[in-house]
C-alpha cells in the first residue's frame, strides 16, 4: 500500500484550498485503491514553528526529522514514511499562511546539513503544491518570489516539485456583506465562470500524476 500525506494549510475548511486539495485527492484515488491518502489540516493542530532548539543536530545524533514534540510530531514522521506529499495553501501577502510556514520550518530545518549544506530528506518523494490566490497569474509572480528558497530547498531534497495554483480566486461568497470595491463581485465572477473549473480539473489530473509516479517507485 502506498500512502500521499495531503496538507492543507489554509483556515477554511470548504473554501479554494480545500476544494483544490479535495480534487487532487480525488484524481490520486482514481488511480488505485492501493494507495491511502490522509489529509491533516494544519488548523486543527496546535503547534510551532522551529523552536532553534538544534536537537537535530547533536554531534552522533543528527537526524532528518523533527524531535520538538508537540502535535506537529507525528505529522512530520508520517511525511517522513509517506511515497507522495502534497501541500496546499492560500497565499497571504505574498507567501503561505504562518501555519503552513511553521510546518516547512519543521519539516526541512532537519533536513539540512551545517556541514556541507545538503538537504537530506527521509525519503525522496514527489511533492505537488497548490496555491490559492486573489491575485492574477501575473500579479502572482511575487507569491513565487517569495516562496523560491523554500522550493528550492524541497526541490533539492525531494524527487521532484509540481504546482497546481488557482489564481484570482473568490475571496468571499457574498461580495455585498464586505468593504471589497477593489475587486468588484461581477468581474470575479466572470473570471471564476471562466476558469474556476478548468482550475479543479487540473487539480483532478494532477493528483491522477501524482499517484501514477507513486505507483511506480
Amino acid at each position: 500500500m502506498k500512502k500521499i500525506i495531503i496538507i492543507d494549510g489554509g483556515p477554511r475548511k470548504t473554501f479554494n484550498t480545500a476544494t483544490m486539495l479535495q480534487h487532487i485527492a480525488d484524481g490520486a484515488r482514481s488511480v488505485s485503491a492501493d494507495i491511502e491518502l490522509d489529509t491533516i489540516r494544519l488548523y486543527d493542530l496546535q503547534y510551532r514553528g522551529c523552536m532553534s532548539c538544534m536537537a537535530c543536530k547533536l554531534k552522533g545524533k543528527a537526524v532528518n526529522v523533527c524531535k520538538y514534540k508537540d502535535a506537529l510530531t507525528p505529522v512530520l514522521q508520517q511525511v517522513a514514511e509517506a511515497d507522495g506529499l502534497v501541500m496546499g495553501s492560500p497565499i497571504y501577502f505574498s507567501e503561505v499562511t504562518a501555519l503552513l510556514r511553521a510546518f516547512l520550518e519543521r519539516l526541512i530545518f532537519p533536513w539540512l546539513s551545517y556541514n556541507d549544506y545538503s538537504l537530506t530528506a527521509p525519503k525522496r518523494i514527489p511533492v505537488l503544491l497548490t496555491y490559492t490566490m486573489n491575485a492574477t497569474e501575473q500579479q502572482a509572480q511575487m507569491a513565487y518570489q517569495s516562496m523560491a528558497v523554500i522550493e528550492n530547498c524541497l526541490q533539492r531534497a525531494m524527487q521532484s516539485v509540481e504546482h497546481v495554483d488557482a489564481y484570482n480566486t473568490y475571496q468571499v461568497t457574498h461580495y455585498d456583506r464586505y468593504e471589497l470595491a477593489s475587486f468588484p463581485e461581477p468581474m470575479k465572477r466572470a473570471y471564476r465562470d471562466a476558469h474556476w473549473e478548468a482550475d479543479l480539473q487540473r487539480a483532478y489530473e494532477a493528483g491522477q500524476h501524482m499517484a501514477q509516479t507513486v505507483m511506480k517507485k
